[in-house]
């Protein structure tokens, strides 16, 4: 009975981190959504001197990686979202008051489950927000894209943090 309960609690403080990462794919679905409704595949919508509003299909990860793959890296993409979800809730479970680094991490899965979301329904990821200077554009990215990319930094910036305090308290120890 403790076992449940211990294990019960464990997962309760963690909800809020699942929370975060339900409203990023929330937000992410909706704006692909729109997209979708609004756009046909190539169309654009220039906002700004350096920023278009674009309906892309990526087959590939990032950057288009892996874009000519024949149809197999759809299935590869997955796999990789599948076990990055359920390592990201093992450790938000194990860790769920280490605030930046449950942030950083619950913020990558809901970009992951987003995108892998898109492959699941239509074989390829929407993306839709184009930077870009004079004729060099960066790859279109989504919503999903942007909450990995936060999270990424933000889980270098917990590591760094992290190091420094360590370093600081050996410090103290020793001094």
């Amino acid at each position: 009975m403790s076992n449940t309960l211990t294990s019960s609690a464990g997962f309760g403080r963690i909800w809020p981190w699942l929370l975060w990462a339900l409203v990023i794919i929330g937000v992410d679905q909706i704006t692909k959504q729109w997209i979708l409704a609004h756009y046909q595949y190539g169309d654009w919508t220039p906002l700004t001197s350096f920023f278009n509003i674009v309906r892309a299909h990526n087959t590939g990860a990032a950057f288009s990686f892996l874009a000519d793959g024949g149809g197999w890296q759809r299935w590869l993409f997955v796999l990789i979202g599948a076990v990055a979800t359920v390592l990201i809730v093992w450790q938000l479970k194990k860790h769920p008051e280490q605030k930046l680094f449950c942030l950083s991490l619950s913020s990558i899965l809901g970009g992951a489950i987003g995108n892998v979301v898109d492959r699941l329904q239509h074989g390829y990821v929407v993306d839709f927000l184009d930077f870009y200077w004079g004729r060099s554009h960066f790859p279109a990215f989504n919503v999903a894209d942007m909450a990995i990319t936060l999270g990424a930094v933000l889980l270098i910036l917990d590591e760094i943090l992290r190091a420094r305090r360590a370093k600081q308290e050996s410090a103290k120890a020793q001094g």
